[in-house]
């Protein structure tokens, strides 16, 4: 009987490996961009074609290689980084495992360009799915060049799996700002398609998060610092009244390596508990320095997933350090987001005595006159008026107790009210509706705006003044993908001003304070859905629409906009449930009713 068992060619080898480095354009830029910061460079370029399908280039300042390293690179296994098994547990560098330079050669065209300081002549590589098709010498800059074309060229089935542009230069700018936030002392750019998306100088870890985020953090920053035997601490949480409904600005770095870990941020949840919003994250740009030997950084291919030796510790120290520094800076726990401001005692009066008002009495005034009583009442609203004149109207003091038949004449007259500032309620000839005001609003504006994007026919109210809304970089990126759905619902876009989008007009159904929050709401969206097709695009947009232009709980209702609410909604193709797929309604029939009284 013949052996079945053989060695895997390396080729065969190089592109299963690669399925665990390379999933995506982003994987490859992750990789590049670490061996720069490995090469100790201090100005690092990215250049990005197609979203990375086409062209991945990263052009550094760093040491370079000699062209016998430049050639053992590309093999399986080599690196500098580990001379023995106890160099896994003492890690200061990025990459270590010498598996992705061998990696990416399998699956796509790759050339290298690098020169050290000490040779006359650079290296020129060119490797083609893992074979070596060129190798030369040539004049170039000190450093290295790395060039990656065409991604999974000749896996077509990986190649097919990609996501939209749009979709895949997300991931590719999220693995950017985690390497750039990690290293603000290093210079980063980034150029996509001729367009420089950013410059970021070196300086501060302040400045960086300044020049990727905006100017508007800058006043939300509050900082962290905490220094024990386990770990230190330092970076930055966000105020509270900065916190998203997404998760883009939570960066947790261990030894300046970007990691995802879930206990630490239900430290930082607990930290600011009571002073969210419901459905709000904290975001946080934090730094761990930990001895190498007590973390496991090698459990994952993708190395943002760690094992600490000491997490309880770790997790006690986190939520102290936040939980100091929000009173430090006075982010109190009691903090009423609903408060009004207006009742806060300026600063320069904190330590003044308070001085009583002095009180005038008309003694002439005798509230039982009847000129008296006249004019309180002309002083009252209409509406507090006609209830004065009702309660004044009765003839006899004693409680005025109806009969069964005038108790069902009154609710008979009155078909509809709003109980509790979120519920309107409703009776129809069998039953009692409970309808949830927001989620029957949202339902309304959902099936509106679709209806629009499907027909083309949105009404657009034109500004007097034209709104100016500055986007960072990776919105600029998520405005290009949205810039015709957003017409199509009814904004009428004006000129785009390097990161500022101008809006001349709104839709008609939203008022102009509302259009900057608007825009904000969908990018969170968008964050967290990763929309992937122009039909899920569509229905992320008008989701995050509905849900930002409808009528909250807690915001009273006229009778007549109750009634209008009841009919739009029973108009509506879905009137059950929600776009998020909640009830909007409930019903008790008339058995129901009679069985709670049972």
């Amino acid at each position: 009987m013949e052996d079945v068992i053989a060695l895997l060619p390396d080729h065969v080898a190089n592109q299963i490996a690669a399925g665990e480095v390379v999933q995506r354009p982003a994987s490859v830029v992750k990789e590049l961009l670490e061996n720069a910061i490995d090469a100790k460079a201090s100005r690092i370029q990215l250049i990005v074609k197609e979203a990375g399908k086409q062209l991945i280039q990263v052009v550094d300042n760093g040491l370079g290689m000699s062209a016998t390293d430049a050639r053992l690179a590309f093999e399986r296994h080599a690196t500098s980084k580990i001379k023995q098994s106890d160099d896994l547990f003492a890690l200061h560098t990025k990459g270590f495992r010498g598996e992705a330079l061998a990696s990416i050669a399998a699956v796509a065209q790759v050339e290298m360009h690098t020169k050290r300081a000490v040779d006359e002549l650079a290296t020129k590589i060119k490797i083609a799915g893992g074979e070596i098709k060129e190798q030369e010498l040539l004049v170039a800059l000190e450093g290295t060049a790395m060039s990656v074309s065409n991604l999974f060229f000749n896996v077509p089935a990986r190649r097919n799996f990609l996501k939209s542009n749009a979709v895949e230069l997300r991931h590719i700018i999220d693995e950017f700002h985690r390497v750039a936030i990690a290293h603000p002392e290093l210079s980063f750019s980034m150029v996509h398609g001729g367009s420089e998306l950013f410059d970021l100088p070196a300086g501060k870890l302040k400045q960086r998060l300044v020049h990727i985020f905006g100017n508007k953090i800058e006043d939300k920053l509050v900082p962290v610092e905490e220094n024990t035997s386990v770990s230190a601490i330092n970076g930055f949480v966000l105020k509270p009244e900065a916190a998203k409904r997404s998760r883009g600005m939570q960066f947790f770095f261990v030894n300046r390596r970007f990691v995802k870990s879930s206990f630490l941020h239900h430290a930082i949840c607990t930290a600011f508990e009571g002073l969210l919003n419901d459905g709000s994250y904290p975001g946080y740009f934090l730094f761990f320095d930990l001895a190498p030997d007590s973390i496991d950084i090698n459990i994952h291919p993708t190395k943002t997933e760690v094992k600490f030796e000491n997490e309880q510790s770790l997790f006690a120290i986190l939520h102290s350090a936040v939980k100091h520094s929000l009173g430090m800076f006075q982010v109190s726990p009691t903090l009423d987001f609903d408060r009004d401001s207006n009742l806060d005692v300026p600063y320069q009066q904190v330590d003044q005595s308070a001085v009583p008002p002095k009180i005038e009495v008309d003694r002439s005034f005798n509230p039982f006159s009847t000129l008296s009583a006249q004019s309180f009442s002309s002083k009252l609203s209409p509406q507090w008026e006609s209830l004065y004149q009702e309660v004044g109207s009765t003839e006899s003091s004693e409680i005025n107790l109806l009969s069964g038949e005038e108790v069902e004449q009154s609710i008979g007259e009155q078909k509809i009210f709003q109980l509790m500032n979120r519920y309107v309620v409703s009776s129809t000839g069998a039953a009692l509706l409970l309808i949830d005001q927001q989620r029957a609003h949202e339902r309304i504006l959902y099936e509106f705006f679709l209806a629009n994007v499907t027909h083309a026919n949105s009404a657009s109210q034109q500004l007097l003044f034209p709104l100016e809304i500055p986007l960072t970089a990776l919105q600029l990126v998520l405005f290009e993908a949205y810039q015709s759905l957003l017409v199509s619902v009814g904004f009428h876009l004006g000129e785009q001003k390097g990161s500022t989008v101008e809006v001349l007009g709104i839709p008609s159904v939203c008022s102009e304070n509302m259009a900057v929050k608007v825009f904000e709401d969908l990018f969170s969206a968008i964050e967290n859905d990763q929309p992937q097709d122009t039909f899920t695009q569509t229905d992320v947009m008008v989701k995050s629409l509905a849900k930002t232009l409808s009528i909250k709980r807690g915001k009273a209702l006229i009778i007549e906009e109750q009634q209008q609410l009841i009919n739009d909604l029973f108009a509506c193709k879905e009137a059950q449930l929600s776009p998020f797929n909640r009830q909007i309604f409930v019903s008790l029939t008339k058995e129901e009713l009679e069985k709670k009284f049972s």
